[in-house]
């Protein structure tokens, strides 16, 4: 499945047209190497995911071509999440 349709799937992101963005970029790494809005995603991948201030680092559980909102989190794992700079206090 391609990083931006999964990325859409799995609701990290809400539109495929952002992941597309932010994957040319070069702000998403799989298993460590910069991905583009094509590279194919699979089952194991590690995905670190650089937003403006956060940074999301989550590991790919299963892939579906469309899922309901309560079972997008199964798709995925959450490995860390860091903040630069923590605003949420």
């Amino acid at each position: 499945m391609r990083l931006d349709k999964f990325l859409k799937v799995a609701r990290i992101i809400k539109r495929r047209p952002v992941a597309k963005e932010i994957s040319d970029q070069k702000r998403i790494t799989i298993n460590g190497k910069v991905a583009k809005s094509s590279t194919d995603v699979a089952i194991g991948d590690t995905l670190v995911i650089n937003f403006g201030n956060k940074t999301l680092t989550i590991k790919v559980r299963d892939l579906k071509d469309t899922t309901k909102k309560g079972e997008a989190e199964e798709l995925y794992e959450i490995i860390s999440e860091d903040y630069k700079r923590d605003y949420r206090m």
